[in-house]
This record gives structure tokens, sequence and C-alpha cells, in this order.
């Protein structure tokens, strides 16, 4: 199994053209097999496929990964630029759809009051896979029109894979019939490896199959103790007020413990996601840090 491991920039580094350029640089050479994105559209994160069409030019090696809210974009439009990332990046672009957080204020501006969003996104990936392989299509969704419209330039991958996260029941069904790979968040090693069970049992009782290599997870981590607001917001996902140790590691062996654990769950991609701590170290030194905590399991 292929085991690898994926970093998300600090937001003073996404946001800063001489950082972010620095960062990326950075994570090629100290070996991160993917940069990720996420895209928070009410959020100070900015538009993650402009990010990466940036991290495209400024890169050689590094995989470029996002989560994208299809949901208030028009489905041609995004294809489009996707397809073009891809081309730009030369076939190193990840992708994995994602309803967005669903907060009242993000409904009203995305145009989905109603809880629709899964339904939406179901429709969406037929869409994408069949103008990426070059045919014409003719649908109405969401209140666009398309018709025996093409998407061109179409992506360097062949096909351009594309993930989905969540957790529940109809988000683990989602996966068995759509995706191409799970990448989930919040989320013990326990109910990731049923989450990963579920999704190959409902696939292969449908007559499809998930690349075994194919599961991931994305893990916030703190390097220092994570401040009170760090932690009420991990709380708050989970509903609970309870132990979040094993959704929130804290230094480098709760980390690294942590990843071997879903490991053994049969997952083998991470996502690791920087929260703030009471000590903020500068970014590259975090950057560092991170490295020669888990780099060493990448194989």
């Amino acid at each position: 199994m292929k085991v690898r491991f994926a970093v998300t920039p600090p937001t003073e580094v996404l946001l800063d053209e001489f950082k972010f350029g620095a960062y990326l640089q950075a994570c090629e050479e100290l070996g991160f097999d993917t940069l990720w994105l996420s895209d928070v559209p009410l959020g100070p994160l900015g538009d993650p496929i402009i990010s990466l069409a940036f991290a495209a030019a400024a890169t050689t090696k590094l995989k470029l990964g996002m989560n994208v809210v299809p949901l208030g974009r028009n489905p041609f439009w995004v294809a489009k630029q996707l397809a073009q990332v891809d081309r730009l990046s030369r076939g190193r672009l990840l992708v994995s759809l994602v309803p967005g957080l669903g907060s009242p204020e993000e409904r009203a501006v995305l145009g989905h009051t109603i809880g629709n969003r899964g339904e939406v996104i179901d429709s969406i990936i037929p869409l994408f896979r069949t103008w990426w392989a070059g045919e014409h299509v003719t649908a109405e969704i969401e209140g666009f029109s398309f018709i025996d419209v093409a998407v061109e330039p179409r992506p360097t991958q062949e096909p351009l894979e594309i993930w989905l996260g969540g957790i529940g029941p109809a988000a683990l069904d989602r996966v068995a019939r759509l995706a191409d790979g799970w990448l989930t968040a919040n989320a013990t090693p326990t109910e990731a490896d049923a989450g990963r069970v579920e999704i190959e049992r409902r696939a292969a009782e449908i007559g499809r199959t998930v690349d075994p290599e194919h599961f991931g997870i994305s893990i916030p981590y703190a390097r220092t103790e994570p401040t009170e607001v760090t932690v009420a917001a991990v709380r708050k996902r989970r509903g609970t007020d309870g132990d979040i140790s094993q959704i929130l590691p804290v230094g480098g062996k709760s980390l690294k413990q942590l990843v071997r654990a879903h490991i053994s769950g049969g997952l083998t991609k991470f996502v690791l996601r920087p929260v703030a701590g009471a000590d903020v170290s500068p970014w590259f030194d975090e950057l560092k840090w991170l490295a020669d905590a888990v780099l060493p399991s990448q194989t």
C-alpha cells in the first residue's frame, strides 16, 4: 500500500503571494506528496482553483489536491477550470467534491437553502465525467441549460478522478455508487475503518470497486497544546464534549500513533491540517517539524 501525506498551508501563507511560492517549494524539497486546499465559500481561504493554478506554475512534481464545493457554480465552468488546471499541472490534479459546511448563511449564498446538496453532487459527477471524456452533453441542471455542449481543453489524466467525503450512511452510499476514492474527516480510526468496510461492501453489492489505496482522511493536528477556540471548534463539529484525542492529535507522538491506527484500518492517504496552538512557530519550522514527524512513514 502506498502511504502518502498531503499538507494544508496556514491561511497567512496561502494568501501571501510571496510566502505561498516559498511554501510550495519547501513542500517539494521536503518530500510531501500533495498540497491540499479546501473550498470554504464564506471563509478567508480564497478560491482553491485559482490558488492551484498558481501552484501548478510554481511546482514540478507536487500533486495538487482540493475540496471543491460545486454548488452555486455553473457545472460547465467548474469542469472546464478543473480540466485546465490538470493540463497546466501536467496531470497532477486531485479533486474531491464536497457539499459545503451547510450553515444557513452559506446555503443562502450558494442558492441552496433546501436540503438537496447531496442530490446535486449526484447529478454533477456524471456530467463532469462525460465532459472530461470528450463527449457532448445536453442537460438541464440547477437552472443551467446545456445544449450539445463539450468541454475543451480536456484534462491530461484519463480519467480525472473524483473523490468524495462524508461519514454518514448517505455519504458512504454515494462514495460506493459514484466515487473513485473516499476522503473523510472528523472520524476516529474505528469509525473510519467501519466506513471503509461499508463502502467496499456496498460497492461490491452494485458491481463496483473502489481502489483499496483510495481511502483517506483529513486530520487536524497541533504541534503544541491547541487554543480553547480550536478545541471548541473541533468539539462542535464532532457534536461532543468528550475526548477528541483521536480526532485532533497534539504533538508528534500522538500524530504518528493516530496515523498508524488509521493505516491499520486500511486508510493510506492523509491530509494534515495545522490548527492554532498556544505557541506559534514560523511556517517553515512548522512544516519541517511535520515532515520529520510523518514522512518516514511515506512509502
